[in-house]
């Protein structure tokens, strides 16, 4: 028997955002996950995947925002140094704002609501590392403040993680976080080629 989500009790609409018409949020696509004490399982193919909709973003003429996380120096997400910098293959290009947050939600202490409001769209497509992490938070965030989030799965990626004395893989970390959004928070769609 199928379950009933959060959404679907509150009669919120569950149809994925539109590329174009949509903002595309880009979280922490950083050097930080693909190598190191935080490289993400699965983080090639995400990366690859994010790069395909934002080739297909920029073809559409939807707004592109970037966001990363600056946790300071000599951490593994310096901003000022290589391993915290945006990933060549998905780095904004002019006239694309670079937000920088310090808290997994990217709405906190940051202007991207500023940004997402100048754009004028409702609905935000968003991706990145981690799923668990920024991805959801970052849904959550923009879920309160009124936009749409729609999550494009195979363009995210986590990591393996500890509870209770066992050990999560990263693909039920990813799935679960996933699920998390589903229930609430946003529509969360396979691949960008689910994306009309």
């Amino acid at each position: 028997m199928p379950r009933t989500t959060l959404r679907q009790l509150n009669g919120f609409d569950d149809t994925p955002a539109k590329l174009a018409g949509s903002t595309l949020v880009l979280v922490d696509y950083q050097n930080t996950y693909t190598t190191g004490v935080m490289e993400l399982d699965g983080w090639q193919a995400a990366l690859d995947a994010a790069a395909q909709l934002l080739a297909r973003a920029r073809q559409e003429g939807t707004k592109v925002i970037h966001v990363i996380n600056d946790g300071g120096e000599g951490t593994p997400y310096d901003i000022r140094a290589e391993i915290g910098r945006i990933h060549p293959a998905v780095a904004p290009v002019d006239g694309e704002p670079v937000v920088v947050k310090k808290a997994p939600d990217s709405f906190v202490g940051t202007d991207l609501d500023q940004h997402v409001d100048a754009a004028g769209n409702s609905d935000l497509i968003i991706a990145g590392f981690m799923t668990h992490m920024c991805v959801t938070f970052t849904a959550q965030g923009a879920f309160l403040r009124g936009n749409r989030p729609t999550v494009v799965a195979d363009a995210c990626a986590t990591r393996a993680l500890p509870v209770a004395g066992a050990e999560l893989d990263a693909r039920q970390v990813h799935h679960s976080a996933l699920a998390t959004i589903t229930d609430l928070y946003g529509v969360v769609v396979p691949t960008q080629e689910s994306l009309s």
